[in-house]
């Protein structure tokens, strides 16, 4: 069975789910989902930069009043159950986590543990930090020690 660890900042849309269920054709795939609360970043911003790029002047204004810490957790559990769930229903086995501190860190240790074959990161566009070289998909190429494939999640 292949094992890819996806890292998520937000649930999984039905587009994203058959996206990444069917990367690698008729071959079984699991997943362990890495869920990393965007109000826990101190990205603020970076963010407001990247919605503004996007032309999405009402998101821009939004970014300060994502929950942050513990506030932020209960609604990226609910997101991370949903999204496993819909990752099941679609026949993948699925487990994960809500990531609370150093994701990439959490990453490497998960991807070890689970002998995984690939890192999915599957996120919004950020266009600073992809600028840069500065988001998850760039920064755990040099980390992880197997493929990282960056993904554009799909927007509700």
């Amino acid at each position: 069975m292949f094992t890819s660890v996806l890292m998520i900042e937000k649930p999984l849309t039905s587009e994203d789910v058959e996206f990444v269920t069917t990367l690698h054709g008729d071959e079984n795939v699991s997943f362990v989902v890495l869920m990393q609360p965007r109000g826990d970043q101190a990205d603020l911003l970076l963010r407001a930069i990247d919605d503004v790029a996007y032309g999405e002047l009402k998101e821009a204004v939004k970014e300060g009043e994502e929950p942050e810490g513990e506030a932020a957790k209960a609604p990226a559990e609910r997101a991370l159950d949903n999204s496993l769930a819909a990752l099941r229903a679609a026949g993948s086995e699925a487990v994960g986590q809500v990531v609370e501190d150093h994701p990439l860190d959490k990453l490497k240790a998960v991807v070890d543990k689970a002998g995984a074959d690939e890192v999915i990161v599957l996120t919004a566009p950020h266009y600073v930090e992809e600028f840069f070289h500065r988001d998850w998909a760039s920064r755990a190429r040099h980390k992880v020690g197997v493929p990282v494939l960056k993904l554009f999640a799909h927007s509700e």
